[in-house]
């Protein structure tokens, strides 16, 4: 028997990925929600059934789309059952000089990373306060709190936002459910994966630990805040590795 069903939006790739193995091999059943990538999503389903004995499903879903969010978890509600754990990893990031950019990916970075994670925290979080048990984690990025990057400023706009939601969400769904967000800093995946060398060199200098982190230290602490640390709610968790003072 399984401890319960997870599901993580961007669940097929980077610290998704990372994050859907490591609930697995903690027996829970995984619900990999993914929106292009479905060989990537049916490839890891694989992974995971190969190793452990859980769970797992895959599903497209636009978390932006409200309608799309809502028919999402109403099949995992008919397939495994109620959602236990949320983890809202879908995120996207069009970095460019000011020049370059434009309104419309400006609101396409909003709606995935700040309107889907709002969606789902909604309309999965409701449902988990009805039955009142739950943990929601958002993530969010260093981007947001102290590291600012003027070609992302998008992206961490909309990853401010994703800790205003904390915040508001925790407090509405007390006592029942913990809403908390990690913000990682520096991580190697393929969001990353176009940097220059020299770029990444540069960067690891401002980093305490010299290096960028693994989407498997991620996965860690988001389940050690997920299911271990059941009196942390309504916080935001760095994971940087530690920032020199420039």
């Amino acid at each position: 028997m399984s401890n319960g069903n997870v599901l993580i939006t961007g669940g097929s790739r980077g610290i998704g990925a990372a994050t859907s193995k490591y609930f697995s091999k903690n027996n829970y059943n995984i619900i990999i929600n993914y929106i292009k990538d479905n060989k990537s999503a049916n490839k890891l389903k694989q992974e995971i059934e190969s190793k452990y004995k859980v769970k797992v499903m895959t599903i497209k879903c636009d978390v932006s789309k409200e309608e799309d969010v809502k028919n999402m978890t109403k099949d995992i509600n008919n397939t495994l059952g109620n959602i236990d754990i949320l983890i809202n990893c879908a995120g996207i990031a069009i970095d460019s000089t000011l020049e370059d950019k434009t309104v419309n990916n400006f609101k396409r970075i909003l709606d995935v990373n700040l309107i889907g994670t709002y969606n789902t925290c909604k309309i999965i979080g409701m449902k988990m306060k009805e039955n009142k048990k739950g943990s929601i984690i958002n993530i969010s990025s260093t981007n947001a709190i102290d590291s600012y990057y003027p070609y992302s400023m998008d992206y961490d706009a909309s990853k401010a936002g994703v800790i205003s939601l904390t915040h508001n969400f925790a407090l509405l769904y007390a006592p029942y459910i913990r809403v908390n967000t990690i913000a990682p800093g520096w991580v190697n995946t393929d969001m990353n994966k176009e940097l220059d060398k020299e770029y990444i060199e540069e960067e690891c200098k401002h980093i305490l630990l010299n290096r960028f982190a693994h989407p498997e230290e991620i996965a860690k602490e988001i389940y050690h805040i997920a299911v271990e640390a059941t009196y942390i709610n309504d916080s935001i968790i760095k994971i940087d590795g530690g920032r020199k003072n420039d």
